[in-house]
């Protein structure tokens, strides 16, 4: 039996999947590469093997390069069972290097909608050891962000950028309009791609009032997400305590 933790988890390399390893300590750090996040995510991994003193072990489906290449062999962006640049550059590598006896650690934060998600994992994948060490603990987001910070290391740059993770860019698993937004303003190429692509394949990836649209008929003045701030509250503190305990 062997505590398994997904640094990428079903998210990105991100500063919740950071800091649930630090908490778990455990066995294997594993990450999935799907070669569609942000070259600094590189960086702050390095900065985190640092932190944990411990290598993350990356697993990779060579069957693709990247997302933009799963959508084009698969011909198919996302739709009510998900997207398959999940299932094929998260899921089956995890799949395949996975044990029957592994506990699985997932860094989904104490927000609410995490909270939902790892409620869904729980009741869709029984036969899975589960450990949820930050909703245990109520940390969310902001709390992960500033444990970050003050262990000294440079969140993602996506998180600056106002972005909520360190995700794939883009996800067309984004149905926010301020989302798809953000991703015109810093990245123009990767919007314009995906707006041909989803037009191509009839694929209206956005809503406004409740209404599906094509991202590139979001208003041009349409507003962006904006930076989350790093807030560690008093859970927040505790668990640096906890974490700081072996350093006294």
């Amino acid at each position: 039996m062997r505590h398994l933790d997904l640094f990428s988890g079903i998210g990105g390399c991100g500063a919740a999947s950071a800091v649930a390893t630090k908490l778990s300590e455990p066995d294997i750090i594993a990450y999935c590469d799907t070669g569609a996040e942000h070259e600094d995510n590189n960086r702050f991994m390095l900065d985190c093997e640092e932190w944990f003193v411990a290598k993350v072990l990356i697993l990779k489906n060579k069957k693709y390069k990247d997302t933009w290449d799963v959508w084009e062999k698969r011909k198919f962006l996302s739709g009510i069972s998900g997207a398959p640049c999940t299932l094929e550059l998260k899921v089956k590598p995890r799949l395949e290097f996975q044990r029957p006896d592994d506990i699985h650690i997932f860094g989904y934060t104490a927000d609410g909608p995490d909270i939902t998600r790892a409620e869904a994992l729980t009741e869709h994948w029984p036969e899975l050891r589960t450990e949820y060490p930050l909703i245990e603990r109520g940390l969310n987001k902001a709390s992960c962000l500033a444990m970050i910070e003050d262990a000294g290391i440079k969140p993602p740059l996506t998180y600056a950028q106002g972005f909520p993770n360190a995700n794939c860019l883009p996800c067309v698993k984004a149905t926010s309009p301020a989302y798809w937004a953000l991703v015109r303003k810093h990245y123009p190429d990767k919007f314009n791609k995906m707006a041909e692509i989803s037009r191509s394949m009839n694929v209206k990836l956005s809503r406004i009032n409740d209404e599906r649209i094509f991202i590139d008929e979001i208003p041009l003045d349409h507003p962006v997400t904006k930076p989350l701030a790093p807030d560690c509250d008093f859970l927040c503190h505790i668990a640096e305590m906890d974490l700081n305990k072996g350093d006294i």
